[in-house]
């Protein structure tokens, strides 16, 4: 029986080396080279082998496997430029609150200030890097030469920070002077500062929020009677529903699903409001994690959790293209919980690919970084790699925690997720060193 056994185990094993040779053979024969991950650099390769999907979107999701890699940010930056160019984006859409794009916005359009201060308007800390204020710095050297309407803008999508919505709230119905309860305006202050406490769920927002919409609809009675700028009410009714679907947010934190499904319903709102409202050919650019761009849902095969990918796709269909991202070794910042020393960020070095990924696999092609068409691998990859469940690590907000590692090893089915898929053999640390510049 144990000699049955082992001849089966050896002759399985010998399946599985055959049909991995198959695999890297293919991918290195069908997979478009990115030359570096230099942001300014030409898509060369990938410019003469275009996938035909990729060509008729409209609406560009890139992920990347974690919030603080170097090579994702460049590699994001260079195909938004390749975008812009060619495709005639103008509309780029950031994980990143609505109170991000004002000061953004008038910098990148020719306004006062240096590249340091504009990073502080950032809420999200990831992103104050080199790597990604260098891309605003692009936006703003491009628009300079252009009218308003051919500039790029900036917008935020997601809803978890309130922080200063009530002032903008404020400054208007105190600049129109339009009369309304100072009772009323508390309501927007009490909200915009409420703290998020996850998993203390309350009906918090159920009280709250039909006052904000009395007072929205205040604002909007009063703006139908007079002569304002079509820019400026919509700012304010935007600014006015972040802060309601703050406060809904708030208040819905009872489980794990229900909260992030709520966000990205909210998220997808978003992004479904500015393409209609802010980009004048319905095209635009979505930069977030890995878990809110793919198509499929959040986390692992099978938890139907639905994201913004998957709401986009759905109402988009093919005008909605989904890019992920995956790695295998490298340098990368992980959030360490230490009572003794102190919480700090601390450096890890992976040195090789994890057993049981896809990027233990994808490391093996001959190519350093590479953009796969996942549209191509279900029709004509021969050993199905990328249409089988397999593992990736998932890094959020709090960087890499190996321990425990399961914990970050999720599975996933590529081809289900991701209508292509960028892999960096090596990554580095983002440079958030901005005093120099």
């Amino acid at each position: 029986m144990i000699k049955v056994i082992s001849v089966s185990i050896f002759f399985l094993t010998l399946i599985s080396a055959a049909q991995n040779k198959e695999t890297i053979e293919w991918i290195n024969n069908n997979s478009i080279l990115i030359e570096d991950a230099n942001s300014d650099s030409q898509l060369i390769d990938f410019e003469e082998k275009i996938p035909v999907k990729f060509s008729n979107a409209k609406i560009f999701g890139f992920g990347e496997a974690s919030h603080n890699t170097k090579e994702f940010f460049t590699i994001k930056s260079k195909f938004f430029k390749h975008l812009v160019k060619t495709q005639g984006i103008r509309v780029f859409i950031m994980e990143e609150s609505y109170q991000a794009e004002a000061g953004i916005n008038e910098w990148i359009s020719g306004g006062k200030g240096n590249i340091k201060t504009i990073a502080e308007n950032f809420n999200i800390g990831f992103w104050r890097s080199k790597e990604v204020v260098d891309l605003l710095q692009w936006m703003r050297d491009f628009n300079l030469d252009k009218p308003k309407d051919d500039q790029i803008r900036f917008y935020g999508m997601d809803i978890q920070n309130g922080k200063n919505l009530n002032r903008e709230i404020r400054d208007f119905v105190n600049g129109y002077r339009i009369p309304i309860d100072e009772d009323i305006l508390k309501i927007a202050d009490s909200c915009s500062n409420k703290n998020i406490e996850y998993d203390k769920p309350t009906n918090w927002a159920k009280i709250q929020v039909p006052k904000l919409k009395k007072l929205k609809e205040t604002i909007l009675d009063y703006i139908s009677r007079i002569n304002l700028s079509e820019e400026k009410e919509r700012s304010i009714i935007r600014s006015i529903n972040y802060l309601i679907k703050y406060t809904e947010y708030v208040s819905n934190t009872k489980g794990f699903r229900e909260r992030n499904e709520f966000r990205d319903l909210k998220m997808f709102e978003n992004v479904k409001w500015i393409i209609e409202n802010e980009s004048e050919n319905g095209k635009a650019f979505i930069w977030a994690h890995n878990e809110h761009i793919n198509k499929k849902e959040m986390y692992s095969a099978g938890s139907d959790i639905i994201n913004l990918g998957r709401r986009l796709k759905d109402y988009y269909k093919e005008d909605f293209y989904s890019v992920g991202f995956d790695f295998a070794t490298g340098k990368i910042k992980g959030y360490v919980t230490d009572e003794k020393n102190g919480n700090h960020w601390k450096t890890y070095h992976i040195k090789k690919p994890f057993r049981r990924t896809y990027a233990r696999t994808l490391n093996l092609v001959d190519k350093n970084i590479y953009f796969i068409d996942l549209a191509k691998v279900v029709e004509k990859e021969p050993a199905e790699f990328f249409s089988k469940e397999n593992e990736y690590l998932l890094i959020g907000g709090g960087g890499y925690q190996p321990k425990p590692l399961y914990k970050i090893k999720i599975s996933k089915i590529y081809s289900e997720s991701y209508d292509a898929l960028i892999f960096v053999k090596k990554i580095s640390v983002p440079d958030y060193e901005l005093s120099e510049l």
